[in-house]
Parts: structure tokens; sequence; C-alpha cells
């Protein structure tokens, strides 16, 4: 999934997984990326780069979500919205909207931290996607946000304020600086980025709709407008919809580019490099191929890097889920054991919602690759209390599992579940099948569409699994397949995501755990070199 540093071109999507509403900038020879996050927790990812093509995941700005309680359970369409990424006066600043409170930042010496707790610059409902601008000509700043309409009743608008040089505050009630109810067909404007170049101040911002819309550009000489608007990247005969939402940066050498997000369904939002120049047509931005998105293209002129992108193996040393790995609420302690082997450890959870993987807190996720691809992991089930359970899941408004669960007699069994995106109970996609060791390694194959294969190998010669299951036949290598095939859903603003849960029945005592080891992800179809 990386890119090779001896092709000459690189390919889209530069980041093939839910990198959703990015936004970049560059800090020297580094590039720096952050994104949505929403409710899951660390939130606000930090990556970084050195050719703009090959990313690597470095941290979180975002350690818990606040106000606590509020997000002790799971809120996947809340949260961190649309963030916007700055580097001003030696720090490192983050602003984000969460549509329900309002607008937040966090600010740190170093991009590995350490971040300061979220300050609420703007309370409010509805007060989304804000960028701030410090105006280095005037000494001046500046912050415009846009609107939800969900919680405001207000959509298709942006709203400028100035702010306080040390982002603390703002100095204003707003002002409406563009109108999208004024500009003959556009609608749900919103995600703006705020820059200052040739004497003008600049935002782009999508409208449109992030499946079907496209990228704008305004410009005005005053920060508080008028503005005037050009469409500067939008689908044509491509087949990126879409395209939508990101930021425009600068390498040393002066050449220019943009990064913006495309909807995949299943996938979310992957991330896109677009060439871009200035001075087209009056000397408005140009980006892609003259307005329209590429699939490929010569590469940035920056020194080239060893092929590199987020993680998403891990053997959990010590305990320690890698990066990748975000609780879809705010953990709480003793869900994950620290030892001094390799496996991580996860206590079977008692819960009344264990019914529901979406309504759980302690499920351990990662992002679902956007290309084909299968996914391991090696499963012990050392929880002896009847009811105990643990596995891998594709989650979303829709999701499937398959794991190990503890009988009344004492035995494990293999089991896969499954919970339809109108059902509130899952049930079973599968019979039920021995798994005396208590061991199983779980697999997932994950076709082009999304369309998920479980399978199992619980190491016992005397299962016999045949093509009852699936009708594909009995797997390879031990593995054999396991109810019918899935197709995996995104969440209302999140792709789908691959989890790791155990859990238990409710009543009193300590739980008991489940250790997961050897997680791996293995591209099935490798494309040619990005």
């Amino acid at each position: 999934m990386s890119a090779d540093p001896a092709e000459p071109v690189y390919r889209n999507p530069v980041l093939d997984a839910d990198w959703s509403d990015p936004d970049v900038i560059r800090v020297g020879d580094d590039f720096y990326l952050t994104a949505s996050s929403f409710g899951r927790v660390p939130g606000l990812p930090l990556l970084h780069s050195r050719d703009l093509v090959n990313w690597t995941l470095v941290g979180h700005a975002l350690q818990r979500l606040e106000p606590e309680s509020e997000f002790a359970a799971p809120r996947h369409d809340c949260g961190v919205w649309a963030p916007s990424l700055r580097h001003h006066d030696g720090r490192f600043w983050i602003f984000w909207g969460d549509p329900d409170r309002g607008v937040f930042q966090v600010n740190a010496p170093e991009i590995r931290g350490p971040w300061t707790r979220p300050h609420l610059v703007k309370a409010g409902k509805g007060l989304i996607d804000p960028c701030p601008l410090w105006d280095d000509e005037t000494g001046e700043a500046y912050l415009v946000h846009a609107w939800a309409k969900s919680r405001s009743g207000v959509k298709n608008r942006l709203t400028g304020h100035r702010m306080h040089p040390h982002g603390t505050e703002l100095l204003d009630e707003g002002k409406v600086i563009v109108d999208g109810d004024r500009i003959p067909g556009w609608f749900t404007l919103e995600g703006p980025k705020l820059y200052r170049h040739d004497g003008w101040f600049w935002i782009f911002a999508p409208a449109g709709g992030v499946e079907t819309g496209w990228q704008g550009a305004f410009r005005s000489r005053a920060f508080f407008g008028p503005y005037e608007e050009k469409v500067v990247l939008e689908q044509k005969d491509t087949d990126v919809n879409g395209p939508h939402q990101g930021g425009w940066v600068r390498t040393p050498s002066g050449e220019d580019w943009f990064l913006h997000f495309q909807q995949r369904g299943a996938y979310g939002r992957v991330v896109h490099l677009q060439p871009m120049r200035w001075g087209g047509g009056g000397g408005w931005p140009v980006i892609g191929d003259d307005g329209a998105p590429v699939a490929e293209h010569r590469r940035p002129d920056l020194p080239p890097q060893p092929p590199a992108a987020p993680a998403t193996d891990d053997d959990f040393p010590g305990g320690r889920p890698g990066r990748q790995w975000q609780w879809t609420a705010n953990p709480r302690d003793g869900w994950a054991t620290h030892h001094s082997a390799d496996g991580l450890r996860l206590t079977c959870v008692r819960t009344p919602d264990a019914h529901d993987l979406r309504a759980l807190p302690n499920v351990l996720t990662q992002r679902l690759p956007g290309t084909p691809c299968t996914v391991e992991v090696d499963l012990r089930l050392d929880d002896g209390e009847p009811g105990a359970r643990a596995g891998l899941a594709v989650l979303g408004d829709a999701y499937s599992w398959i794991g190990l669960q503890r009988g009344p007699d004492g035995t494990v069994r293999l089991v896969h579940r499954f919970a339809e995106t109108v059902a509130d109970q899952e049930r079973d996609a599968a019979p039920p099948r021995p798994a005396p060791s208590g061991r199983a390694r779980l697999r997932v194959d994950i076709d082009a569409g999304a369309r998920c294969r479980f399978s199992y190998d619980t190491g016992d010669t005397g299962d016999t699994a045949n093509t009852a299951d699936t009708g594909d036949g009995a797997g390879q290598g031990g593995f054999r397949p396991s109810g019918q095939v899935f197709a995996a859903t995104p969440w209302r603003w999140v792709g789908a995501l691959l989890g790791l849960v155990a859990l238990a029945p409710t009543g009193q005592g300590h739980a008991g755990t489940a250790t997961f080891t050897q997680f791996r992800i293995r591209i099935q179809e490798k494309r040619a070199d990005r």
C-alpha cells in the first residue's frame, strides 16, 4: 500500500482508507496531515510525510473526548468534525468543530506533543469545519467556519470572525462572508480552508455533497468580503466522485499540491493528491488536469523516500495496541492489560448491550483498507465463565463477527454472528462449531465492494465444516468457511471498521480475558506502485 520511490509517477489514492476531511501543512521539509476522528479515541490522527505520497501515522493530538460523560458510550457521528491543522509562532495548532458544543482548539510545540487539553473557542450548536488564519501581512488573526443544519437549522454558508492572535477567543459576533444560497446551483457549502496568497484572502471550500459535489475556491481583497467564486475541481469524466474537501500545500521548490478526499462507501473517505498551479484564467488555482482529478501523475519534486504507509499489522508487544487502533468511546482502565509478553489481552467486559456491538465502547478498531485484503488474527479465550466471548468484527451500520464463546458446560465453540442495519439484536450467521482447544485463527477475506467472507481454523481435524456453510468449499490451509458473504456498510460519516472485542455476561465479580496475537492484513491484489 506504499509507493515505490523508483517509480516516476504516483497513483491515487495516496491514503487508501478512511482518513476523512484531511488537512495538510508543511513545516520545513516535513508534511503533516490530520483528519476527522468523530467519536473514536484517541482522536485527531497525526500523519507525517516527506514526499506527499508515502505517509506514516505518528500519533494523535486528542487522548480523550470531552466532556467525558458524553463519550462514555459510542457516538459514531459526533465528536471531532473536519479539523484544520496550522503551524504558527513555533507551535502546531488544530481547530475542529464539535457539532453539539462548538469550536475547539489544541496546540503543541512539536507534532508528537505534548498537546494541550481542548479549549473551547466558540460555544454553540452546529458550528463545524473551522479554520484559522494568522495574517503575516497585518498581524491580524481570523477564523472561518461552516454550519451543520442538523444542529443549527442553518447550512450552505460560511461565517467569518476576527480572532485573538493567541487563538483562544473570537473578537466579534461573526458575519456571513459567503452565502451559498446566493450562488446559483450551489448547496451544502462546507469545509472551508482559509489562506492568504498574492494579496487575496482565499477560501477553499467544497459544495454539492460528499458523493456528488465539487471543490470551490473563493477570493476577496478583504477578509469580510465580498468574495467571488469558481469551481476548481470536479468529477468531469473521471471515476472520482465528489471530489471533496482538502488542503493546499507548497513544497520547498515552490510546487503547489492539493490533498482532498473521495467518498467510497464502506471504505470511507480516501485521500487523493492533485497537482495544482496558480494563474489559470485570471489568477485562480488550477487543480488536477485542468479541473479534473488525476488518477496518476508525476511525483512531487521532493527527495525520494522509502515506501511507507500507516501501520496495520500488530503483534501487540507488552499488550499495547499500536497507534492505528482506536476505541469506539473513551476507554476505561483495565480494558487492556499490559504485560511482559506479546499479545493483546482484552478484558471480557461485562455490559448490558452485549447483543449489539455497535453500542459498545470497548471495541478496539482500525480502518478498513480500501484495497481487497485478507485480515487474520489468532484468538485464545481465557475466560472460563459461561457466556464469555471474543472475536474479530467488521463494523458499520450492519456488522458481522466471528470468534469464540464459552458454553454453559464450560466447552468453547466457534461462533459467527451478524446484525442487519435495522436490527437491534444479532443472530447466528452460521451454526456454532466445537473449538476444544479454546483457540482459533480467524480470517476475513475482503473483496471488491467490501464483500467479506469469514473463515476460521481451530486446529481441530475433526471439524466437519463443509460446503453447507458457503458453497465455496472448505477453504485452504486449514481454514474453513463460515456463513454467507457479508457486505460491509459505512456508518453515517464513517467507513466500516475492523474491530476486536471481548465480552462477558452481566453479573458480579472479576471478568476474565481473551488474548489476540499476530494481527495481520495482507493485500490481495496489490496495485502498481502509487
